[in-house]
């Protein structure tokens, strides 16, 4: 059967065209033609219609090929454009080449011909493929894909421009942080599922309040922003705050079930309360905590509030006397290879029991830790408790692998590598029994520290892996530059790629790229046989989540090794 395909020829002899479209049929095609022999002509050929190859004579009385090839690449078109001359020598044929020609043949002999035809639109397609794939990754730095709105990176680098543009143009502006009351409760009555649906809702009533130039962003978990880039008066921020209250103040109907939500929202007004993105991110966060604490439905940031809300302080206190006195635990959270079928190690995750208020969501402890400083006895108890588990399991004949997260200001810490390196002699254990995984915005944070501690850490033999990923790095390209052995892909991703195909594509492309460029791929958040089927399929490497086993204590882990169909190495 012939292969369709559009050409244009770029010729001012009848002839000459009739001998290329011959032979490309002789070659197995059905061409579609269209000649052309002049400027106005060619344009109005690409304006009208898509080519999949253009020939070009070189020189012609009223046009040559040179121009031809501008006006193609002047429309931005990546098609292959092939010189077919009778006149174009050696030195010519260089100079077409250099101007950005993917070949050129001699009218008298065409042999070559359809080689090179087949071989140009392979490589247009790879081309394709490769720029579509890196738009979808690019497009993961900046946009959530539960709602489709604006991330976190995005929504800081609109911050720091819109704070540049208030600076030069003297006017106010603010940003706006809230989060839903009592979230995890819905999450936990009515099922994840049912709960990233009431956040797609919540997403979609900010956007239908919030009008360019403001901008709408989520952040991550049930944490929205609101950018108000430009303000006519500081007041203003109450009328916004209202808008909010308001648009959320009505039932959202989940399967037929109304879920009503409220809100806490923190208000910081450049200049006022800040003069760069950072503080105001930092003094709309305590703002926002302050309002949730006191039951108000919004609060601006006064200076005499403190860094943080009374019960974070009090939970910050606590949690440095837990760390002293050992009282945290670690649960750990088994890693497959999908296509082996062994269990290859586990993911350390820090637990707190806390003696009135029960176990402390992570996020609770651990982000309020980053904050006040308290991250560095916090990561060197994880590290300690996690390599002393693993040297426990070796002593009883199991060699597990143990991976550890590091945040963004332990990558900031000179002595972490040695701490590292200590911390394994204790327990005499080597280092690839060890592997760190690192948030994309924690290394974003500093690249040039980061790259220089995470250099020598991998030069002591411990794997670097990238966790979240496509949630705030700018290229999968850019990883090449980092000593990474692998990436995690977010779960956010792994969790959609069930209803939305747009996810799966973005998933299977992000896989591909990554063993392009020699990177292990493990996927997060794998809640279902038929998420597992599908990432096996696309090629993953190594998968974590709940389908396999949740996050367990020690002893049931090796319980859990005994009676699992998965199988240490």
């Amino acid at each position: 059967m012939s292969q369709t395909i559009r050409v244009l020829i770029v010729e001012d002899s009848e002839e000459d065209a009739e001998l290329l479209v011959r032979e490309l049929t002789k070659g197995g095609y059905d061409p579609t033609v269209l000649v052309v022999d002049t400027a106005e002509k060619m344009n109005a050929a690409l304006e009208r219609n898509t080519w999949d190859i253009v020939f070009s004579d070189y020189s012609m009385p009223d046009f040559n090929g040179l121009r031809a090839l501008e006006l193609l690449r002047k429309n931005a078109l990546d098609v292959p454009f092939i010189f077919v001359s009778g006149t174009i020598g050696e030195e010519v044929a260089v100079a077409g080449m250099k101007a950005g020609a993917n070949d050129y043949l001699m009218k008298g002999n065409l042999k070559r011909l359809i080689p090179t035809i087949e071989r140009e639109l392979s490589q247009a397609k790879m081309r394709l493929d490769h720029r579509q794939s890196e738009e979808m990754v690019r497009h993961l730095a900046y946009y959530d894909p539960l709602t489709a709105l604006p991330n976190r990176t995005r929504l800081h680098e609109r911050l720091q421009a819109a704070i540049v543009a208030a600076q030069f143009e003297d006017h106010p502006m603010a940003l706006l942080l809230m989060d839903l009351n009592r979230f995890k409760e819905i999450n936990d009555t009515l099922g994840h599922h049912r709960g990233d649906f009431l956040l797609q809702q919540v997403g979609q009533r900010l956007s239908e309040i919030v009008y360019e130039p403001n901008m709408v962003a989520r952040l991550g978990g049930d944490e929205f922003a609101v950018l108000l880039p430009k303000l006519t008066e500081k007041e203003d921020v109450h009328a916004m705050a209202h808008k909010i209250i308001e648009a959320l103040s009505k039932p959202m109907m989940i399967e037929d079930l109304p879920v009503v939500v409220d809100v806490g929202i923190g208000i910081a007004v450049y200049p006022d309360h800040g003069a760069n993105a950072e503080t105001l991110l930092q003094r709309a966060d305590v703002a926002m905590y302050t309002a949730k604490e006191i039951g108000k439905e919004y609060a601006i940031y006064e200076d005499r509030l403190n860094r943080y809300s009374p019960r974070r302080l009090v939970l910050l206190g606590e949690l440095r006397q837990a760390i002293e006195k050992n009282e945290l635990l670690l649960h750990f959270q088994p890693k497959i290879d999908l296509q082996e079928h062994y269990v290859v190690g586990v993911e350390a995750l820090a637990r707190w029991k806390h003696p009135e208020h029960g176990f402390i969501p992570p996020n609770e402890f651990v982000i309020p830790a980053e904050k006040s400083g308290l991250i560095k006895p916090f990561t060197e108890w994880v590290l300690n408790a996690a390599l002393r588990q693993c040297h426990a399991w070796q002593e009883e004949g199991f060699r597990i692998n143990v991976a550890v997260n590091l945040s963004r200001r332990n990558l900031q810490d000179p002595e972490i590598p040695d701490l590292i390196a200590t911390l394994l002699s204790t327990h005499r254990l080597e280092p690839t029994c060890l592997s760190l995984e690192i948030t994309e915005s924690a290394i974003m944070e500093d690249p040039t520290n980061a790259v220089k501690i995470l250099t020598r850490l991998s030069g002591m033999g411990i794997e670097i892996s990238i966790d979240d990923f496509g949630t705030g790095y700018s290229s999968l390209a850019s990883l090449t530059r980092l000593p990474v052995r692998s990436l995690k892909i977010d779960k956010s991703f792994i969790l959609g790629m069930a209803e939305n195909k747009n996810d799966a594509v973005i998933v299977h492309s992000t896989i591909g790229l990554a063993h392009h460029l020699g990177l292990n791929v493990v996927a997060e958040g794998v809640e279902s046989a038929a998420l597992l089927e599908k990432l096996s399929a696309f090629g993953c490497d190594e998968a974590q989540g709940y389908f396999i086993s949740r996050p367990v204590p020690a002893e049931d882990l090796i319980r859990w090794l005994r009676e699992s169909s998965w199988r240490l190495k």
